[in-house]
């Protein structure tokens, strides 16, 4: 939608003061999106702000998609173009938190933004405003303006920032959700155009100069090239004037370049760069920005200014930039996707390239563990390579050298050729950390590159950092891993089978990151119409934590057999588990359920340690806790005691034991919530018990990033037929 007449919204008139007011019930999706778009560049020209942004949230919820944008050149729009929620902008944090965000100046994002500040260190105030229908929060838009600004703003600002958030809040309300944009997103211009004696006169001003002179407008397009300019650049005027800058003149496609146009455009401060073109000396550009685009002022310079191995010295920040960038971004990654999706999202963008494979050092070969824009034949060809093997990839995990294949630089004499994914340029990267190599980042591009000293050393420094992330990621999923599998195996692996007796179990873990549980339950026969239920809860979130669990389980085993003839009473176990934990003398408590079923008596008798009452769903009647007199936690007080009630257990009876995990919420009474789970109960107590144990966990708070385990059993009184 980038491309010029596509998907372009029609400018409004300068006499429009206000968005288009028309009822938007009987809107199409074109008519939806046309009126998106005139509110956001109404509220730009309310507002005198040089760029606007609109985002929408995605079917996920967890990631803007930005729709339409005023006053970016469209090639340089892309870092920008997706941003997930969770992530450290003013944007996103609108969203988040469903209210405005101001941001004066570059200190200030520094400040409370430190992650955005290096992404994007210009010279810019943003205002970020969350477009909330019936109280659940769509999407954002955004205004910027050059820093410094005013902390908030004047009333007739405000005024149009409301009116425009009303509007925009309204339209999605009412005209239903718009078809998302895929990227790039739609880019709005404003009607500039000099009248034709002013053009005419211009041109021929800019004819006359030996300096080059390039005009670029806000899809990226060169409306005017003189012929010095044009031959600087490397071109013709016919070849240049009238395409995206970066596709007429491809060694522009740097990304130092690309960061100080984006400087020029977002802070709207004039900046420069100096550049080595393939074909002749090194180049001082000069970048003046307006509203309506940027004009380029080229100046040959003297070689002197760059480094001996003829890279420019003036890249060196761009250097700089991306490795406090990388490095503000991985330090949050704890995941090896994590890493991953940091590295896609960002680093490659930055640094112009297409295709990129991750690949770890395993039993002598070479895994695949991440890959993007890459064709099957390349991952073929580089999963299970072995590390012996003769190219740049084995080269690279065995020597820890960086290696660099293109514009005639060809590593051990390997031919582009050898490599399939028909590209024109490779950087292949040691993963190293620690004196070791622990991998190789495999980058591709489709455009012939140099590869001088500083982006050399830039890529390297990246992937050093892309190492150290990779090493803590794989270090934690190995522990991670090994935490939940002895957790998984101190559970039992499946119920004993009663006689007129329903069971179904679950049991699961927190979301990576808050550490392995103690949650656990058991079912434990004593004859064929009666059992032992237990379910309980080990403090911490950590190996100390499951190993106890195990113990507690097994001295509930212990005190059930040796009481077996008495009954299993239920008092008794929990007295017998509490003084065993006492004598281990551990610094971790645990709250515990035990429930004694006699199914031959209808009934069963429950004991309390500090846990979560069961839930008792009577036949054709409604769920409702037990009060079954809460006693110490295990493992505090040597003289508790623990009271059982007695509770008649009906044919088609269903009883719910579980753990916190299933019902704490940091906002909710845990009265409330575990009404709340008794409701459901009686909804859908009719349910085989394995798809109602999955309809209550449903229940269970924060799907995406839950911070604790939950262990949940559910028995049902099902007589056997006669």
């Amino acid at each position: 939608m980038a491309d010029a007449g596509k998907g372009q919204r029609p400018t409004p008139s300068p006499g429009n003061n206000e968005p288009s007011t028309s009822p938007p019930s009987s809107m199409s999706r074109a008519h939806l999106t046309a009126a998106l778009d005139e509110t956001l560049m109404w509220a730009a020209r309310a507002t005198a702000a040089h760029i606007a942004v609109l985002y929408l949230l995605d079917d996920t919820e967890q990631l803007l998609l930005m729709q339409a944008e005023l006053g970016l050149p469209g090639p340089v729009v892309e870092p920008w173009s997706r941003m997930r929620r969770g992530s450290d902008t003013p944007v996103a944090a609108s969203v988040r938190q469903g209210e405005r965000i101001w941001v004066a100046d570059p200190e200030e994002l520094a400040h409370r933004f430190p992650a955005a500040s290096l992404l994007a260190p210009y010279h810019f105030a943003i205002m970020a405003s969350p477009i909330t229908v019936d109280g659940q929060v769509k999407g954002t838009w955004a205004l910027i303006w050059p820093a410094p600004r005013t902390p908030q703003p004047g009333s007739h600002e405000g005024e149009a920032i409301d009116r425009a958030s009303r509007r925009m809040s309204e339209l999605l309300r009412d005209g239903g959700p718009p078809v998302l944009a895929a990227a790039p997103p739609r880019i709005l211009t404003p009607s500039a155009a000099p009248e034709p004696g002013i053009a005419t006169a211009a041109a021929g001003f800019a004819e006359r100069l030996r300096d080059g002179c390039v005009a670029v407008d806000l899809h990226g397009r060169v409306t005017y090239v003189n012929p010095p300019a044009a031959e600087l650049l490397g071109g013709s005027v016919p070849a240049i004037c009238g395409r995206v800058l970066w596709e007429a003149v491809g060694w522009l496609r740097d990304p130092y370049f690309k960061d100080r146009f984006r400087a020029a455009v977002v802070g709207q401060r004039l900046t420069s760069c100096t550049l080595a073109p393939p074909h002749g000396d090194p180049i001082e550009i000069r970048l003046h920005p307006g509203l309506s685009g940027v004009s380029l002022q080229l100046t040959r310079v003297d070689q002197a200014a760059h480094e001996p191995d003829g890279s420019p010295a003036s890249a060196q920040p761009h250097g700089v930039h991306n490795l406090l960038h990388m490095a503000a971004t991985l330090t949050s990654a704890l995941t090896t996707n994590q890493v991953i999706e940091v590295v896609t999202d960002h680093m490659l963008p930055m640094c112009g390239v297409q295709a990129m494979t991750i690949l770890v050092a395993e039993g002598g070969r070479m895994r695949i563990i991440g890959s993007h824009g890459c064709s099957p034949e390349l991952l073929s060809h580089l999963d299970c390579l072995p590390l012996t093997s003769v190219g740049p990839v084995g080269d690279v995990a065995r020597t820890g050298r960086p290696a660099f294949l293109g514009d005639g630089q060809d590593p051990g004499g390997q031919g582009l050729d050898a490599i399939p994914g028909g590209m024109a340029a490779w950087a292949f990267l040691p993963l190293a950390f620690a004196d070791r190599v622990i991998g190789v980042c495999v980058l591709a591009f489709d455009h012939p590159r140099r590869f001088a000293g500083a982006e050399r050393a830039t890529l390297t420094s990246l992937a050093g950092m892309m190492a150290q992330a990779l090493d803590r990621a794989l270090l934690y999923e190995a522990k991670d891993n090994m935490a939940h599998s002895l957790q998984t195996t101190l559970l039992p692996r499946r119920l004993p089978e009663i006689r007129g007796l329903e069971t179904a179990a679950r049991y699961t873990p927190a979301t990576r990151g808050a550490g392995v549980g103690g949650d656990f339950y058991d079912l434990i026969r004593l004859h064929d119409r009666a059992a032992v239920a237990v379910i309980g809860d080990v403090q911490g979130h950590n190996m100390a934590a499951a190993a106890l669990m195990g113990q507690v389980r097994t001295a509930i085993h212990t005190s059930v057999a040796a009481d077996a003839d008495l009954g299993a009473d239920p008092g008794a176990v929990l007295r017998h588990t509490n003084r065993l934990l006492l004598d281990l003398d551990t610094d971790l408590f645990t709250s515990c359920l035990v429930v004694h079923l006699d199914l031959r008596l209808r009934a069963f008798s429950a004991a309390n340690a500090g846990h979560m009452p069961p839930l008792l769903r009577v036949p054709h009647g409604s769920a409702e806790p037990v009060d079954v007199p809460p006693g110490p936690l295990l493992g505090i007080d040597p003289d508790a005691e623990y009271h059982p009630v007695q509770v008649p257990f009906s044919p088609g009876a269903v009883l719910a034991l579980y753990t916190d995990g299933l019902v704490e919420r940091p906002d909710t009474h845990l009265g409330e919530a575990i009404a709340g789970l008794a409701a459901q109960l009686t909804q859908a107590a009719d349910q085989p018990l394995h798809l109602l144990s999955e309809t209550l966990l449903d229940c269970a708070p924060g799907a995406e990033q839950r911070c604790d385990d939950i262990a949940l059993l559910l028995l049902k009184h099902q007589p056997p037929p006669p």
